[in-house]
């Protein structure tokens, strides 16, 4: 299976229903991507798919060959961190941090979609959970992204 992420092309061998996920993890050995619930409801594993949220834990790889898909690992541009990455550190948003990653990944694909979001806005589209509650320091630093 060809599979292009964060824009290398990638050969797997690997079962068609295998989650993007595992594929992610334990083929490619991009451990940035978190494993949180396995059925889509917490948001730890999503990446982008054609700059699209998606939630890789349910997603079959088989369903993304040709696309464009990119992990947490791939936002940074050398020393540079994405102006999403760059607005977290600022904003000190991760506490325990585990599910960060999967945030960080919904704030960009919702930044993609709309560069001004609103309060409302950020609400409905962030979806993933944060058991820590830091929802507060995430709305902040999506604002000062959308700004940067």
């Amino acid at each position: 299976m060809q599979l292009t992420i964060n824009g290398t092309p990638r050969t797997v061998e690997v079962e068609e229903d295998m989650p993007l996920l595992w594929v992610i993890r334990d083929e490619l050995g991009m451990t940035g991507t978190k494993y949180g619930c396995g059925v889509a409801a917490c948001g730890a594993c999503t990446v982008l798919v054609n700059g699209a949220a998606v939630r890789s834990c349910s997603m079959p790889a088989s369903a993304v060959e040709g696309a464009q898909i990119t992990t947490i690992e791939g936002l940074a541009r050398g020393e540079t961190l994405h102006k999403v990455q760059a607005a977290w550190v600022a904003h000190q948003v991760p506490q325990c941090g585990y599910c960060q990653s999967g945030q960080i990944m919904a704030a960009v694909a919702l930044l993609n979609e709309n560069p001004s979001p609103s309060d409302a806005d950020i609400d409905a589209a962030m979806t993933n959970v944060c058991r820590c509650g830091t929802y507060g320091r995430i709305r902040a630093a999506i604002h000062s992204a959308a700004k940067a």
